[in-house]
């Protein structure tokens, strides 16, 4: 069953479906070593990487396991969060986002991902959405915590990150929760 990307509008953001036109500023977000370096695979080196990925984009929403969105701030590319592993039946999904360096320290992920957790929550009927982040991304744990996810445990050694073995913190967040804040 297809899952149509939304177009999402916050106070300062603009969410929208990948256009072919997202490759170049795609791209230069995940080829910046700095930017992925609590990420569990490596910067990209070719640009035919953006295209995969906005490719696989677009196959996400047609199969319906999720949808991921750009990021734009007065319609500049800032990053880009996904809501995928969409499960109908558990009425749950799992969250992810990234953000260009230029948009860090001013609240664009804590929109964003509310934003889309509002139309996940509404829209998708979830009971439940789960987040990882490396243990050591104690900006991203706060973006979580700010919308109201719990801290649930850890992944003891699940991630190689630039060679070193990494643990991740796993997130919670359940529909009653979201609808109490």
């Amino acid at each position: 069953m297809p899952l149509p990307t939304p177009t999402l509008k916050t106070e300062r953001l603009r969410l929208r479906p990948f256009a072919d036109t997202d490759a170049e500023p795609l791209f230069a977000l995940q080829s910046d070593a700095y930017v992925l370096r609590y990420w569990d695979s490596p910067p990209w080196t070719e640009r035919a990487r953006a295209e995969q990925f906005i490719a696989r984009s677009r196959e996400m929403a047609e199969e319906g396991s999720g949808a991921r969105l750009v990021i734009e701030s007065d319609s500049t590319f800032v990053g880009w969060c996904t809501l995928n592993s969409w499960n109908p039946e558990f009425r749950s999904a799992s969250l992810g986002y990234c953000l260009a360096r230029a948009g860090w320290g001013q609240g664009f992920a804590t929109e964003a991902v509310g934003a889309v957790l509002g139309w996940a929550f509404d829209t998708l009927d979830l009971n439940r959405v789960q987040a990882e982040a490396d243990t050591r991304n104690a900006a991203s744990a706060r973006v979580l915590e700010k919308l109201g996810f719990t801290l649930e445990g850890t992944l003891r050694e699940d991630c190689v990150v630039n060679g070193d073995v990494s643990d991740s913190w796993v997130f919670g967040l359940l529909r009653r929760e979201w609808f109490s804040r």
